[in-house]
């Protein structure tokens, strides 16, 4: 799969783990609706902007791309592990952390082709 698309996948997966988290997840009774349920919806649009700037800045869209996987990545598996018990919850965790570590495996995978790609034009001239 091409960085691009990876990158668009996640920003799919992400908004809809963060509106179905926020609209959809079913509250306990003194629970209220909270607005970081709304952060991976806010992190999907991100990156579904990063990918239409993608074309014309390649590189510096990916960096910005795996960096904000990484970090989306640290926070959801932060919070993955205090919720107690398998829930709803820590399933948007977990489809949040699959899509993340999915999108960022193609950047890195990416850069090592690229940066191969460097080292065989140079040292073929």
């Amino acid at each position: 799969m091409k960085p691009i698309a990876a990158n668009f996948l996640n920003a799919f997966i992400l908004i809809i783990a963060g509106i179905y988290g926020y609209f959809f997840l079913p509250l306990g009774p003194e629970e209220k609706r909270s607005v970081t349920a709304l952060i991976p919806a806010f992190s999907g649009l991100v990156f579904l902007l990063l990918g239409f700037i993608w074309p014309r800045n390649s590189k510096l869209a990916a960096h910005i791309a795996a960096t904000l996987a990484l970090v989306l990545i640290v926070m959801c598996l932060m919070r993955f592990l205090k919720i107690e018990g398998w829930n709803d919850k820590k399933t948007i965790f977990l489809v949040c952390i699959l899509s993340n570590l999915f999108a960022l495996f193609v950047f890195v995978r990416s850069f090592i082709q690229a940066r191969v790609l460097r080292k065989t034009e140079g040292s073929q001239q």
